[in-house]
Formats: C-alpha cells, structure tokens, sequence
C-alpha cells in the first residue's frame, strides 16, 4: 500500500503536525493489524526525518523519498489492473483548481519502472469504485465535468473505462458531497464492500448538509443492477454529520473513505464519539477483518482522508 505524507509546509501550514501525526498512525495500523507491506512517500529530508521519528520501530514500513505535489496519491497515482500493469492517466489538478510541480510524476515513482500504460484522457482514482468483477462506480459530477474532459458524453466515458480498465458496466450517480474540491469524487459517496454490495452514508442529525444527496444516492442505487446481473444491495452507514472548518464552511467529512486493507479496514473520523457505532456498523459488512476507526480531522483540512492518500499495488 503506498500512502502520502504531508510534507510541504506551504500547503499544510499550521496543520502539517497534526496532519503528520494522523498520517503516521493511519500508516502504524496498516502495516500492523491491516497487514500491508507499506510504501511512505516523503518529499525532502525534513518530512522523511519527521516520517522516521514518528514510525521508529514499525516493520513493514519502507520510506521513499520523491518529488510530488501533495498527499493524494489515490489521484495523482496509477490504477494497477488484474494482470499487474499500471494504468497512468492525465491529471489536471482536480480540474485546474490545484496544480501542484511533481504530481506528474507520481504515476511513475508508484510503477517502479514496471508496466505502465498510460491513457490521455484526465481522471483521477477517486472518482471511481470497482467490485473487481466488472463494475465501476462514479459520479457524473465528476467523470462528466468539463473541466476534466470537454464535451465527454456518459457512452464517452464508459468506452474510456472499458479500455483502460476493462469495465464491463459503469453505475452513474449523480452529485457528491457539498464544498467538495474534486467534483464529487465517488469514494466519499458509496463504496463497494462486496461485489453487488454497496455502502453508502445515511444522514446524522437534521442539520446534516448531505442528507438529500445520500437519499438520492441510496434510491438510485437501489434500483440498479452490476455487470453480472445482481440487484445492488445497498447498506446505509452513518454520515459524520455536519462537520465545519476554521473557515466557518462545511467540509466534505466522510466516513465511506476508508480503506480496505489485507487483513483490516481503517476508517476515518472527525468525532472521537463516532468511532464505536462506525465500528460496529463496517463489521457487519466486513466479517473478515479487523474494523479500525483513526482520526482524520487534521487531514480533512487537505480535503481529502485515508483513501484518498493511499493506493495499492498488488503483491
């Protein structure tokens, strides 16, 4: 599993501690109880001295040092298919709103000098969620903006996705997550947990700004069916909630950015009071693995969690 650390001052600013910290016990518990070799990527001395200080003594941890933009590895990345190549597309900074030196060279740091096919169109990692068998979830928010691909139609984009990452069927939903940068990313939306199984947030309290957009979520979804035919069963998990920044704004908070990792899955929260009834909510879905609720509130102000500094090579 490669993760993102926080390593540019004038990004994080006064959040880069905090961001750090988040960031080093999401990687102690992947490595540990989640059972992933992981690969840190650090940009200069002083984040790989902070890495080091802060992960002393963890196995399965290597450190690389290279050059990219930010944390967000899930994007700027490459999307690794069954038969072990890499998929690399263009990445135009979320539709020009951050366009950060050294992103453009994340695709290849991640594929090691390994097979690496690279497509022209623009997308992120985010944007999409697969069950493995054929089935990609997105937004058109996203996938259909023009600002990532001009005058891209819905039959545009599923041949670009059946082409480059073998997608049999393509379940369209439509808007994300209020005040959210990357134009509905779908992996803080709805996640598949198992194939024909999808989860995605059921609203907390009555001032929770996403409550329609769940709602319209969960009745699309559930009149769908996969690329083998299954009826979508669709599993509710609670929303964080509505969640403010310093900037008195909603932030995209979300629990459906977890992480499944070998042997756990690390969710994020932004309420330490959370933690037990998300637990308790991914274990049914997850009987298999260890469910581990981490603090994300520092990485939040990045706009992004878990998931979204993450992306995983196969073994």
């Amino acid at each position: 599993m490669w993760v993102g650390f926080p390593s540019h001052a004038e990004i994080w600013e006064d959040d880069l501690a905090p961001a750090q910290a988040e960031a080093a016990a999401f990687v102690r518990a992947l490595a540990g109880q989640g059972g992933e070799n992981v690969k840190l990527m650090v940009r200069g001395q002083t984040a790989r001295s902070a890495a080091e200080s802060r992960l002393e003594g963890v196995a399965g941890v290597e450190i690389v040092e290279a050059e990219f933009g930010d944390v967000w590895l899930r994007d700027t990345g490459p999307i690794f298919t069954a038969h072990g190549e890499a998929a690399a597309f263009a990445f135009n900074g979320w539709g020009g709103k951050y366009i950060l030196p050294g992103d453009d060279a994340v695709a290849d740091t991640i594929s090691c000098g390994g097979s690496l096919k690279r497509f022209s169109f623009v997308l992120e990692g985010g944007a999409l969620d697969h069950d493995g068998e054929g089935t990609v979830l997105t937004t058109r928010q996203c996938l259909l903006n023009p600002n990532r691909n001009l005058g891209w139609r819905q039959g545009d984009a599923e041949q670009a996705l059946g082409e480059a990452l073998g997608a049999r069927k393509v379940l369209w939903l439509d808007q994300g997550l209020m005040n959210d940068h990357t134009d509905g990313h779908v992996d803080n939306l709805a996640r598949f947990v198992a194939p024909g199984v999808v989860a995605c947030p059921l609203s907390l309290g009555e001032d929770d700004p996403n409550a329609a957009v769940y709602d319209a979520v969960a009745q699309a979804l559930s009149a769908m069916t996969d690329a083998a035919g299954r009826q979508i069963d669709v599993a509710r998990i609670p929303s964080p909630g509505r969640i403010m920044g310093d900037d008195h704004r909603v932030q995209p908070a979300s629990h459906m950015n977890f992480v499944i990792a070998n042997q756990a899955v690390i969710a994020p929260i932004y309420n330490p009071n959370t933690g037990a009834w998300l637990a308790q909510a991914l274990e049914a879905l997850f009987p298999g693995r260890t469910v581990l609720t981490l603090n994300s509130r520092a990485l939040l102000t990045g706009g992004g969690s878990f998931h979204c500094i993450t992306q995983q090579e196969p073994a």
